[in-house]
């Protein structure tokens, strides 16, 4: 996982929602993506489409883009709970993170911006088990996801307030996420989504649920049954 910034409700002066997140095992964090690829497209007020992802991702590896479609669905806003809203931003990155003894592993995501909720989905190809993350994450809770063992836990946001060029940060709200096995053997291999406000009010899970179960099964890699 790695640093990911959603824009704001309140607008650019007033702050934007900073996702705080240390990478799983790897010991590793990313860096604050660029404000032109997160917050919303002035002059249109069209849903956001996928934009081809930045990076190059491994050969027969889930991409960036394909996460970014999967996860942009027409029927993300009312799945989320908020039917009246739609994407304004969409992103697929075909990133790396860099382990502990210098291995580098393809770090796959997309993000969907709307006006009350931001919605990440990542993928890992690391050797770990989803069970690991009971003992790795703070106050993780057992779940299943379509019968994969899945894992619930929390994390929190950062503010990050600009003004007259100057970034202060600040504590945000929740972010809940979900990180699932990709097959039900839970073999190595994952899928992760975050759910988090624009505003400091905590995610709804029913919602981080309804996403989940729609969506991961449409992301090439998964594997049912």
């Amino acid at each position: 996982m790695a640093d990911k910034v959603a824009g704001s409700k309140r607008g650019l002066n007033a702050g934007v929602q900073v996702f705080a997140a240390v990478a799983l095992v790897a010991g590793v964090t990313g860096g604050v993506w660029g404000l032109s690829r997160v917050l919303p497209k002035s002059g249109t007020d069209e849903p956001a489409t996928c934009a081809d992802g930045h990076g190059t991702a491994p050969a027969k590896r889930v991409s960036g883009t394909q996460l970014c479609r999967a996860l942009n669905r027409a029927d993300l806003p009312a799945l989320l709970g908020t039917p009246d809203e739609h994407a304004r931003t969409a992103d697929g990155d075909d990133g790396w993170i860099t382990l502990d003894g210098g291995t580098r592993m393809a770090s796959p995501e997309a993000n969907v911006t709307l006006k009350t909720y931001c919605v990440k989905l990542s993928a890992s190809e690391d050797r770990f088990s989803v069970s690991q993350g009971l003992d790795l994450l703070p106050k993780a809770e057992p779940r299943q996801i379509l019968g994969h063992p899945a894992v619930l836990y929390s994390d929190r946001t950062t503010t990050l307030t600009l003004d007259s060029g100057k970034a202060e940060s600040g504590p945000g709200g929740v972010a809940r996420s979900l990180l699932v096995a990709k097959d039900v053997k839970d073999g190595g291999g994952s899928f992760e989504i975050s759910v988090w406000r624009q505003d400091d009010v905590a995610p709804d899970d029913a919602a981080l649920f309804r996403v989940a179960e729609l969506v991961l099964p449409t992301v090439p890699g998964w594997k049912s049954g």
